[in-house]
């Protein structure tokens, strides 16, 4: 990664920053739904909660863009709360395995997600690693598939650890982990 004149890392020729994620949230969602293989109708639940987020006064997105300023990456996350939906339902799990501390002075990562055809660039790693460098929490937390996949990877390699497993959230047919890592996250060797 190296900075670009905007002042942005720059991975690729794609270039990492602030975007308004409310204003092109469009535009992100069509990313999700190609990474993480999103029907129209999850599409469109997920575009009313995104919003939503959004409206929270702590709320940091950032979003990779190439030269061309189309849209191929984007994070968006916030500090903790343990009355949001996402902490009351992974609570218990953490709970279970004395792990439940990691909510409080905790940002969470909502959503990371990269375009197959710019995966496997440092893209994500970018993201992350930039949107957490700016928080005064002292540790992130976030959910993932619980499976073996390039994201947990990514994710154990930021020092990303898993605080519970088989969480299960209402509707999501698989389960997820939830992991956590102290910041500033670790930077590849």
């Amino acid at each position: 990664m190296a900075a670009d004149s905007g002042g942005g890392p720059r991975t690729t020729g794609v270039r990492v920053g602030p975007i308004d994620l409310a204003a092109r949230v469009d535009e992100a969602l069509a990313v999700q739904a190609v990474a993480f293989g999103l029907s129209a109708g999850e599409v469109e639940v997920r575009r009313h909660i995104v919003l939503r987020h959004l409206d929270h006064p702590h709320a940091r997105a950032l979003g990779a863009l190439t030269p061309g300023g189309r849209l191929v990456g984007f994070v968006y996350g916030m500090p903790n709360d343990r009355g949001h939906w996402w902490s009351t339902v992974v609570e218990p799990y953490l709970r279970a395995t004395g792990s439940a501390h990691w909510l409080d002075d905790a940002f969470v990562i909502t959503e990371l997600h990269v375009h197959p055809d710019f995966q496997n660039r440092g893209v994500g790693r970018a993201l992350i690693t930039t949107l957490t460098d700016a928080v005064p929490e002292p540790r992130s937390i976030l959910s993932a598939i619980d499976t073996e996949s390039p994201a947990r990877g990514l994710y154990r390699s930021l020092g990303y650890q898993d605080l519970a497993r088989q969480v299960l959230f209402p509707s999501a047919p698989r389960p997820y982990a939830v992991m956590g890592a102290p910041l500033p996250l670790r930077r590849a060797r």
